[in-house]
């Protein structure tokens, strides 16, 4: 846990600020999910930059009512704006199309590339409005779900910057709690909002056991396996993209 919390709060708030600043950025775009994460980010970020440099996203798909109405507490909350995109038909639409040409492959779209697809959509618009505001994209993964690959590729672990990416699942209910964050967001169980299930029934494992062996490197031995795993078959998702090494002169890079 952190020892400090008001000082580490003082610490992250300004490295928003200088590195929103330095990009020349006139403010932040943060999907709204309505979970501790995507809360506790807006929180910092709104402290860090002033209400009305935040922009918040909801982006429904095929998603529960629930999450959207966490989402607007957690707006009004913290005083910044909550737009609704809702992407269920863009979804609907792009599965059927895809499914169609695989069929002409004699091939199925695969329940994975489907869930997948969702947060990739909900990137894409984070990115369409921050761009046409001049924003930065803040990035609301943690680090346990880092640790065990939780995250899709090019969708919700992608961002500008991300300010809680170093903190365990604990750190951030202990970020969330010191801002403020809604009770209701803070206790709700973890669900990325792709299903039913809660991120620890889709895992097998608990976040407090990825935390115990980040913390220690060691916790029940079924999870330290599955954690183990999963840390190895998610390497992919945490490395730069590989690329062919073509030794050349770049004049950009020697400056």
């Amino acid at each position: 846990m952190i020892s400090n919390i008001e000082q580490e709060v003082s610490n992250i708030t300004k490295w928003i600020r200088n590195y929103v600043e330095n990009a020349n950025s006139k403010g932040v775009v943060i999907g709204n999910s309505g979970g501790k994460d995507s809360a506790t980010v807006i929180a910092l970020c709104a402290k860090a930059l002033g209400k009305q440099n935040v922009v918040t996203i909801a982006m429904p798909c095929n998603s529960i009512k629930q999450d959207y109405e966490d989402a607007k507490l957690v707006a009004d909350k913290f005083e910044v704006p909550l737009l609704n995109v809702n992407l269920s038909e863009v979804y609907e639409k792009l599965e059927n199309e895809v499914s169609k040409s695989l069929e002409n492959m004699s091939a199925q779209l695969v329940e994975e590339a489907k869930v997948n697809a969702k947060p990739r959509l909900r990137m894409t618009t984070l990115y369409m409005v921050a761009q046409s505001l001049n924003y930065l994209v803040a990035g609301t993964g943690n680090l346990c779900e880092s640790m065990v690959g939780y995250t899709t590729k090019w969708g919700d672990s992608s961002s500008d910057f991300n300010p809680i990416a170093n903190f365990t699942v604990e750190e951030v209910l202990q970020i969330g709690r010191f801002l403020g964050v809604p009770d209701q967001v803070i206790e709700k169980a973890p669900n990325d909002g792709l299903g039913n299930a809660t991120d620890e029934q889709k895992m097998g494992i608990t976040y407090k056991q990825i935390t115990e062996y980040i913390d220690t490197g060691k916790t029940d031995e079924d999870a330290m396996r599955k954690i183990e795993r999963r840390y190895e078959l998610s390497k992919h998702k945490r490395a730069k993209i590989p690329v062919y090494e073509y030794k050349r002169k770049n004049y950009l890079e020697e400056r």
